[in-house]
């Protein structure tokens, strides 16, 4: 997970961050994760496989456990290293850290990974955002925008919270001078009382005019005071009103933002990393800045409920517009908003479902933690639903759209868990299981894999001492059910298209039915390299070699020439019995295997070109060149096309029968091209001619060296392939440089020749051919008939093969059928 460029430490970069990016990783630190360890312990912490540790996986938590103990063995080694002499107050603080860690991860080491693994998350991130920034800025060109994005809205943020502050002080200073004028006020009824009592003296009684007018003069004066404060309450009030509603203007914009916009985001990115795109954004600093909104509309929210309750201990009437209601209902609405908008699915379940296959999701709670939503902690439940009610739940349809679903799912039910360390309020569904589907009538040409579903996960919890009650809910990306493993491919093909070019607030789950071709291929790039785990996606040819198979015609990367779904997977290639897609998911899940990937990742394998161009390739290179391309006619398939030379000097190029994952498995590529004397260069992706030693020798199966006598008395078998020697026919001889041009191709010819031979010392085997070879068994094109024709010489069954065109495929089967 830690980044690091040229040896460079992930934190040696994040001591170089300023500014904002800077006070972001002075946050991420607290007493249950110190930056004094962060600090002196930063190599050990950054060679932890954290990448291959889930803290929702039960199954990690040995790993996690061992870590930890590493965590406390580098401790107490430092703290004895310092002390011999060493600096006293810092061996008492690693001895603090380390009994820390024993008390708090001793027993929960899962929680300690989660922690470490979010903090190095986002120290990556912010090192990448410094590093783009710095390298814009020497070209002169526009400050990353993400980069300045996240710090406006940290910005913005701290610019409410001081909104809310300084409301905050209005507020007290309120409460203030209404307790003042309460006083006031008691003191006016009070002087009201002891002029109704003066009244009620004798009217002879010498003090009554006097007490009489003294405290009627003092009435009066209260009075005045009562009526200047009571309009300096209504103008303080109506103040603090305007000022709140400029807050919850400037709140409901960024919320909008974070909502709307980044999280959106985030979600539509989560959709693209299933077709290999690199997922952008971070849940965690979304998870902040929701934290931060949530805190600043609680408080909000509870001066508003405090300014209600002053109204009502003393009221005054407004002459102008009451704001009050309005500004109750927006809060209430915006904190309503970022609750249910918060609700998140962290880890989508697979978009390609199997029925009675375990499968697991986990969904988060943005702002659980500082609502307080864990004290009660929520039951989340999983349902599946079908397109039309997926359709009805976002019309707001409750009564309809769940009153059924559209099958059973076991283990749906779980509680939301509280991870202290972290912050994070989530559920992790582990063993979820699709007992059964409820399919909808189709109609027309979309089969059972281009029918969408959806995963509903939906719960109820109260914040604020059962103030408010939620009732929340999410969907998940669109899911393909299948039954059988020979629909994944097609199924694939639904997600990919839907993933890739479903458009935002769309409906359920409309996607367009063209695309134009360099967002086809785009796509397609992605999707390669995060299969085949590759740097080096689809070369240019590989893309011209794709849109020709596709539009029988070479089209360039750029193109915006239309591709509809029935192009893509619905509809048979031409000759074919297989749709485009179908060919290449086949292709990729033959590259991504272990047999073939490591030869994609050094260049070895060209892949995207046809049959002509391959041979066009190869009769310019000496004898014995030879280049691996994907079979045309079968999906899954690679073949060796080869160059060899006969008497005559004349070249032919050959392509042996293709081979698929389950040939390999038997015997490796690599193993497969070293038995093959007829190989010497491989021709390389990147145009280049190697030496298949050079390239292919570190993947050579080992062999055992053979014991001097068996030790059971058998003597150990090995399988190898060969190429029979066929009469008249060279397959491969000593490597010439003659550039003799090429017959032309016929339009079909034999397959490739192979055998495995299971023999203590394996070899090539000699074949017979007979002598005569009628026309009905060979399978020349017209082309290459005309050719014969056109030479003048009358077609010789024993020289045939110096005529045949060197791109005929050799089938092992059709020949051996031939021999004897």
């Amino acid at each position: 997970m830690p980044a690091e460029t040229s040896g460079v430490s992930l934190w040696s970069r994040v001591r170089e961050l300023e500014g904002d990016a800077l006070r972001q990783i002075q946050s991420l630190y607290d007493t249950n994760f110190p930056i004094e360890f962060r600090h002196y312990f930063a190599e050990i912490i950054e060679r932890q496989p954290w990448d291959q540790i889930d803290p929702d996986q039960s199954s990690d938590e040995t790993q996690a456990k061992f870590i930890l103990d590493n965590f406390l063995g580098e401790i107490n080694r430092q703290c004895e290293l310092l002390s011999d002499g060493g600096d006293f107050l810092q061996r008492l603080r690693f001895s603090e850290i380390g009994q820390h860690f024993k008390n708090v991860y001793g027993n929960h080491p899962m929680e300690l990974v989660r922690i470490v693994k979010k903090i190095l998350s986002i120290e990556t991130r912010l090192v990448q955002e410094a590093t783009a920034a710095n390298v814009n800025g020497q070209d002169d060109v526009k400050p990353s925008t993400g980069s300045d994005k996240n710090a406006k809205i940290n910005k913005d943020l701290e610019h409410l919270y001081a909104l809310t502050q300084d409301a905050e002080s209005d507020l007290r200073k309120l409460q203030s001078k209404q307790e003042y004028f309460v006083i006031n006020y008691q003191e006016s009824v009070k002087i009201q009382t002891s002029l109704q009592q003066i009244n009620q003296m004798s009217a002879s009684d010498p003090t009554r005019a006097q007490l009489g007018q003294q405290l009627t003069k003092k009435k009066n004066e209260v009075d005045q005071l009562l009526q200047l404060e009571a309009h300096k309450l209504l103008q303080q009030r109506t103040s603090l009103a305007e000022k709140h509603h400029k807050t919850f203007t400037l709140l409901t914009e960024l919320q909008n933002q974070v909502l709307d916009e980044e999280l959106i985001q985030w979600k539509r990115s989560q959709a693209l990393a299933y077709n290999g795109v690199i997922q952008e954004g971070s849940l965690d600093q979304l998870q902040q800045w929701c934290e931060r909104l949530a805190e600043i509309i609680w408080q909000c929210r509870q001066q508003i409920k405090r300014v209600e309750l002053q109204r009502q201990q003393l009221p005054i009437n407004n002459q102008g517009v009451d704001l009050l209601p309005e500004l109750n209902t927006t809060i209430t609405a915006l904190l309503s908003t970022l609750v249910t908008s918060t609700f998140i699915i962290e880890k989508q379940p697979p978009q390609v479902l199997k029925t009675q296959t375990r499968f697991g999701s986990t969904i988060r709670l943005l702002v659980g933690g500082k609502l307080n939503v864990h004290m009660n902690p929520p039951t989340v439940k999983a349902t599946i639903v079908s397109e039309a009610q997926a359709k009805a739940l976002l019309k707001n349809e409750n009564a309809r759209a769940l009153s059924e679903t559209s099958g059973e799912i076991l283990n749906n039910s779980s509680i939301m868990e509280y991870h202290p360390q972290s912050g994070v309020l989530s559920v992790n569904f582990r063993n979820m299981s699709l007992r059964r589907i409820k399919r909808s009538d189709k109609r027309g040409a979309e089969s059972v894999t281009e029918e969408k579903f959806t995963i509903l996960f939906q719960s109820q919890f109260s914040v604020g001492g059962n103030e408010l009650v939620f009732q929340v809910r999410t969907l998940s990306l669109p899911v393909v059910v299948i039954v059988h493993g020979n629909q994944e491919a097609n199924a694939t093909a639904s997600i990919l298209w839907d993933n890739a070019f479903a458009e935002q607030g769309r409906i359920p789950f409309q996607v367009p039915d063209k695309v134009a071709w360099n967002r086809i291929v785009e796509t397609l790039n992605y999707k390669w390299k995060h299969e085949c785990q590759s740097a080096h996606g689809l070369t240019a040819g590989a893309m011209r070699y794709l849109s020709q198979k596709l539009f029988r015609q070479p089209l360039a990367p750029l193109s915006e020439k239309p591709v509809s779904w029935a192009q893509f997977n619905r509809e048979p290639l031409p000759g074919r019995n297989f749709t485009f897609w179908q060919w290449f998911n086949g292709v990729m899940e033959l590259t991504k295997s272990k047999h073939v990937q490591p030869h994609w990742l050094d260049r070895g394998c060209v892949g995207f070109i046809c049959k002509n161009e391959s041979q066009e390739a190869l009769i310019q290179k000496p004898g014995g060149s030879f280049l691996l391309r994907y079979s045309d006619s079968e999906i899954g398939g690679l073949t060796i096309a080869w160059v060899s030379e006969n008497d005559n000097k004349q070249k032919q190029v050959w392509n042996l029968q293709p081979h698929t994952s389950k040939d390999f498995t038997v015997r490796g590529l690599a193993d497969r091209i070293r038995d093959l004397e007829q190989l010497h260069f491989v021709y390389t992706q990147d145009e280049r001619i190697v030496g298949k030693e050079e390239m292919f020798s570190r993947y050579y199966s080992k062999s055992p060296n053979p014991p001097s006598q068996p030790n059971d008395g058998y003597v150990k078998a090995e399988i190898q392939v060969t190429i029979p020697n066929i009469a008249g026919i060279n397959l491969g001889s000593p490597v010439h440089e003659s550039s003799v041009a090429s017959p032309r191709s016929p339009s079909s010819g034999y397959g490739d020749h192979q055998s495995l031979i299971s023999s203590p010392q394996a070899g090539p085997v000699q074949y017979e051919m007979p002598n005569q070879i009628s026309q009905d068994q060979m399978d020349f094109s017209e082309n290459a008939q005309q050719s014969n024709s056109g030479s003048g010489s009358a077609f010789d069954p024993q020289n045939s093969f110096d005529q045949f065109d060197s791109s005929n495929t050799i089938d092992v089967n059709e020949l051996l059928s031939k021999v004897n």
